[in-house]
């Protein structure tokens, strides 16, 4: 119950965020130009709360599905007087503008919301940002299978010359069970490759490949009372050897104690540079899937953690909003095309379970992540040049635009009318996605 009331409200929170900025965006840009607001809602439907000033009712509506701003003479099936403060009786390009204003907020705030994150806390894996240089290969996996192999660098990916791994984990989240086109660099020979990445989850998105990446294993937790703590371990080692065989990756160590078992392992590890050993017996252990599993008794995930001036946290939300933004366009494009499957889309019910758990984190910067993902992706769906949308608006306006005339009502209500039907099935969609990724739902009743 603690959880789905921290969900609610932390979703009420955001997608507020959200409709404010957007809808504020439409209301700036009408009052600039000499609009009439009637109405500013948050929410549709009934009017629950609000007050007046001036021209325009500002209000809280029962359905919180999203929000509006009603100017006059915008619906053309009303009758228009051709006052100076009617929609209609502006030029194009204000109209236009006014449309582009409210996704154009969303995209701005997006930007303002990262730079901040990278001021508070710029947080990454250490890998991520490095040469796409594999570490190991999971036995089985669609990266043995195409024959690739520890060390391997990945020089080319879908096109792209140089990735590093944030690039490559960019194109197989793209590509769940479609050949995926690599050339590698092994011993100073190119390879061409072609790996499947598998479909995970119950959005079945892609990205399970079987590679791991190579990064140091640095000790970044040790647990109390364990083997590791006992021997001497401390967080900042890293670990280089076990029984003299270079361990390359955290999944490759494992994969060597499971082997060991419960024998005594020589554990060469750095620590300030200097070459330490240690001497520990793996105890039998359960996994948070209850599973046994030989253990030490350490975590090793390292991250790079920095605080970027204004400057730098700028560029960075920059260059991470264009890349984010190439992804959901590549993303959509390959649905339509059947290559990704729906359930990678997202609605109300899987925004407040992130939401949810965004807030169970410490400090701001998990939340304020979370909103500027969601900001943009609001603010770039309202671009589609789709009736009803803010997109579809701007597509009718550039039609006249080259016309040279209005497209007549007759085809405007029918158009509009198909669109909302389309809407109203495609939220449908959405929401029985969410719905289907629900715990229960996906695993079954006990």
């Amino acid at each position: 119950m603690q959880d789905f009331l921290i969900a609610a409200v932390s979703v009420a929170f955001v997608l507020g965020i959200m409709i404010i900025v957007h809808e504020f965006g439409h209301y700036a840009a009408a009052k600039f130009f000499g609009v009439r607001v009637e109405v500013f809602s948050i929410g549709f439907g009934k009017r629950l709360l609000g007050f007046r000033k001036g021209d325009t009712d500002y209000r809280l509506s029962l359905i919180p599905l999203g929000g509006y701003v009603k100017m006059t003479g915008e619906n053309f099936m009303e009758e228009r007087s051709g006052a100076p403060h009617e929609f209609m009786s502006h030029p194009r390009w204000q109209r236009f503008i006014i449309a582009a204003a409210g996704p154009f907020m969303n995209i701005m705030l997006a930007i303002v919301l990262l730079t901040a994150v990278f001021m508070i806390r710029y947080e990454h894996p250490m890998f991520l940002d490095r040469p796409a240089v594999i570490g190991s290969v999971i036995d089985g996996s669609p990266a043995q299978k195409a024959g690739l192999e520890p060390g391997d660098k990945i020089v080319r990916v879908d096109g792209v010359d140089n990735p590093v791994w944030e690039d490559v984990l960019r194109k197989t989240l793209l590509s769940p069970n479609q050949a995926l086109r690599l050339q590698v660099s092994r011993g100073g020979e190119l390879m061409e490759k072609s790996v499947v990445p598998q479909s995970v989850g119950p959005e079945q998105a892609g990205g399970d490949t079987g590679w791991v990446p190579l990064q140091p294993n640095i000790v970044t937790f040790v647990e109390k009372g364990k083997p590791a703590e006992q021997a001497g371990l401390k967080i900042g080692d890293e670990i280089v050897a076990l029984n003299g065989k270079q361990t390359r990756t955290t999944e490759e160590m494992i994969k060597m104690l499971q082997a060991n078992k419960a024998q005594p392992v020589e554990v060469t590890a750095l620590r300030d540079g200097q070459q330490m050993k240690f001497t520990i017996t793996p105890l039998l252990d359960k996994r948070p899937d209850g599973s046994d599993q030989y253990r030490i008794g350490i975590h090793s995930n390292p991250v790079h953690v920095d605080k970027l001036p204004f400057s730098a946290a700028l560029s960075k939300s920059l260059e991470e909003n264009k890349k984010n933004s190439m992804l959901v366009f590549e993303l959509v494009g390959k649905m339509l095309q059947r290559k990704v499957s729906v359930k990678q889309m997202s609605g109300p019910i899987d925004i407040a379970r992130a939401s949810g758990e965004a807030v169970k984190q410490p400090g701001w910067a998990p939340l304020m992540f979370l909103m500027a993902m969601i900001s943009l992706q609001l603010g770039l769906f309202n671009l589609f040049p789709f009736p009803i949308l803010d997109g579809g608006m701007i597509l009718m306006l550039a039609i006249e635009g080259i016309r040279r005339k209005d497209i007549s009502l007759a085809v405007k209500e029918r158009v509009y009318q198909v669109a909302f039907v389309l809407l109203v099935l495609f939220a449908a969609l959405v929401i029985f996605n969410d719905i289907s990724k629900l715990p229960a739902f996906t695993r079954g009743a006990p």
